[in-house]
């Protein structure tokens, strides 16, 4: 979408257009989506995260300054709801503890020789949150570095770094899987 209609688009959602809002969520839901699911590994809270990250979107569209795409902005606050909500979930099941799941993962089946796609989406899901996003943004959904940054609220150079850094550790993790 080019700046001019997505200026217009926004005016008209923010001037009470019901239409103009189903089309700016038609238009970048599918690929928000994607992203949040490519973070949280899970379709569920992918679901759930992207409806909350819309509300944010609805919500502060009126402070949108079109210093970014609108697409870079949006992408921005799904990924902050979606690691907010992983945070959330993550302090929650700290203080959690399932003995019936504990039983079955002790009797699991674990495979001896798993295939490289699935090591590497375990390796990826292993990777620290700061350098899972930006690889799964980066090399999985293809923003720039420019538009990363500007998600993740961090220079553009730290997200660089942590790109290299994340590749390193998905190298070590798959090192059994090299020539």
């Amino acid at each position: 979408m080019e700046p001019v209609e997505e200026r217009a688009l926004i005016a008209r959602v923010l001037g009470g257009d019901r239409l103009a809002a189903r089309e700016l969520y038609d238009v970048h839901a599918p690929r928000v989506h994607r992203v949040i699911f490519r973070l949280v590994r899970d379709e569920t809270l992918a679901e759930e995260f992207t409806q909350d990250a819309f509300v944010k979107v609805f919500a502060a569209l009126g402070t949108f300054r079109g210093d970014a795409r609108l697409g870079t902005w949006i992408h921005r606050i799904a990924a902050m709801e979606a690691l907010s909500g992983l945070r959330r979930l993550r302090r929650r099941s700290a203080r959690e503890f399932d003995l019936d799941l504990a039983a079955e993962t002790a009797g699991s089946d674990i495979r001896a020789d798993p295939d490289l796609a699935e090591q590497l989406r375990a390796a990826i899901d292993r990777l620290p949150e700061v350098f899972r996003v930006v690889v799964v943004l980066h090399d999985i959904e293809g923003f720039t570095h420019a538009e990363i940054a500007a998600m993740t609220g961090s220079p553009e150079g730290t997200c660089k770094t942590r790109l290299m850094n994340g590749r390193a550790k998905l190298r070590q993790a798959l090192a059994a899987f090299a020539p």
